[in-house]
């Protein structure tokens, strides 16, 4: 059987333009999902969207044609699409699910797909498993290199649809914007050329909210650097809101599912501490007595908030389809990944940057507090501070699986630590008596190991990791 190029990770399928992100491979994911769609004899109906990347509009263009050849409606969002949005519009609609194509915060030479189901959510690994084997079977068929994949000769068009409107009207429910206006807050926005241009600093005028925003046009290079709301490139950000004297700068990365804060100071916020931060202020402001969801990667500062109202934890693998399903239970006030990952009761399944953003700003306007002085008062509450971390290493073959190996033993010291407890939720997490814990993992979409840390101050977490370099490479 011919090699299967598509793969879904945590968030998709994702790969180099024109390596193994090719038209041909477009043309087998979506015949797939089509396939997959259509199981059963249904008519169903999917929307398909894409972002600010290199040759976006012209794979959407190809899935088109594709998805209704196979006789699948097609509801074409007419402009770059935020990944939140979309979700909603499924929702809204009651449609059979989206197709975006994004690679979300990777750097400029990738692009994506990203399926998601009717629910609104990330498609869970059984229905990407389905796709990826109906994916091979296309492959050794020989369709990749095929020219057309429709069935039908006159295909139905696709209907043009702008999601717009009914996305910002949804985010006017869930966020207090006479709050913002009362405090007079100035906000600084940084879209790092993605898809939250025309959302989040719209929303912010229209609302009255004294606003400016950075790299709103389009760049398929992202400045070279890539649309990730890390801390390296939120560097403008900071600087305009030292210079502009803002409340608060607001980032989102391509596809505008994940977030990135830098205070009024131009510090730069971990996305760990906000979530424990919005979830604290949720359960104050919102009177919501929910627990919250969060991945075996993520800080348990929110498990110590949550301890603190008397409310319950939810842990999940890494992947914000499983926390997705707690708010489609409608049992957590708050889900959030480490990576920058944050949705709220009553909204979608999926990742939300440009809520998350708008509910930092409008905390920092109802606290009448930087967010530095915030997270020094919730830590006084739960009586301990938190310092998670995270690096990314690059393994040889030799070493990965040398690492994968150890990692299912059973450890009962870690460089010297006694062990308390081992986490295999997702990868091996090993927690110390004390409440500090390193977790090591794969990444779903790179070929890196991820090691996470936190202990109760940045130099014993710093330490934690060079314990966890040691170990592996010992």
């Amino acid at each position: 059987m011919a090699d299967n190029p598509i793969h879904f990770g945590t968030s998709g399928w994702r790969a180099i333009i024109a390596d193994q992100f090719t038209f041909a491979n477009v043309r087998l994911a979506v015949t797939a999902i089509a396939q997959h769609v259509c199981d059963g004899g249904r008519s169903p109906v999917l929307l398909l969207g894409h972002d600010r990347r290199f040759l976006s509009e012209e794979f959407s263009r190809l899935a088109s044609g594709i998805l209704r050849g196979h006789g699948v409606g097609v509801l074409f969002a007419d402009a770059p699409t935020p990944t939140p949005t979309l979700a909603y519009e499924i929702l809204r609609r009651k449609t059979d699910g989206a197709i975006n194509f994004t690679a979300s915060h990777n750097p400029a030479e990738y692009h994506g797909l990203k399926f998601s189901a009717a629910d609104g959510g990330p498609a869970l690994p059984e229905v990407t498993q389905d796709i990826e084997a109906r994916a091979a079977k296309l492959a050794q068929s020989g369709l990749g290199s095929a020219q057309s994949t429709t069935t039908h000769e006159n295909p139905a068009p696709a209907e043009l649809i702008d999601p717009r409107a009914p996305y910002l009207a949804r985010l006017r429910e869930l966020v207090r914007f006479p709050i913002l206006r009362e405090a007079k807050l100035n906000v600084v926005c940084d879209l790092l050329h993605g898809c939250a241009a025309g959302y989040l600093d719209r929303i912010l005028a229209e609302e009255g909210i004294e606003s400016s925003a950075l790299r709103t046009d389009r760049d398929v290079l992202f400045d070279g650097h890539g649309p990730d709301v890390s801390e390296e490139n939120l560097q403008p950000l900071s600087q305009a809101v030292r210079e502009r004297k803002a409340s608060v700068g607001l980032a989102t990365d391509g596809d505008a599912d994940r977030f990135g804060i830098i205070d009024s100071d131009g510090t730069f916020l971990a996305p760990n501490h906000i979530l424990a931060l919005v979830y604290d202020y949720l359960v104050e402001s919102r009177g919501w007595r929910l627990g919250a969801a969060r991945s075996v990667a993520t800080t348990h500062l929110i498990d110590a908030v949550a301890r603190f109202h008397g409310l319950p934890i939810h842990e999940t693998p890494v992947g914000f389809k499983y926390i997705g399903e707690f708010i489609k239970q409608d049992v957590i006030a708050l889900g959030g990944e480490e990576s920058a990952g944050l949705t709220i009761r009553g909204h979608v399944p999926e990742k939300d940057g440009i809520l998350a953003g708008l509910l930092v700003a409008e905390m920092v306007a109802a606290r009448r507090a930087s967010l530095a002085e915030q997270l020094k008062t919730l830590f006084k509450k739960v009586g301990k501070e938190y310092w998670p971390i995270r690096e990314n290493l690059q393994l040889s073959d030799e070493v990965k699986a040398r690492t994968v190996a150890r990692l299912k033993e059973d450890i009962k010291v870690f460089e010297g630590r006694p062990v308390s407890s081992l986490d295999r939720t997702d990868g091996l997490q090993m927690i110390f008596a004390d409440g500090s814990w390193v977790l090591l993992r794969l990444s779903g979409t790179e070929p890196l190991l991820r090691v996470y840390a936190e202990a109760a101050t940045p130099q014993e977490s710093r330490q934690l990791v060079a314990d966890a370099d040691k170990w592996i490479a010992a």
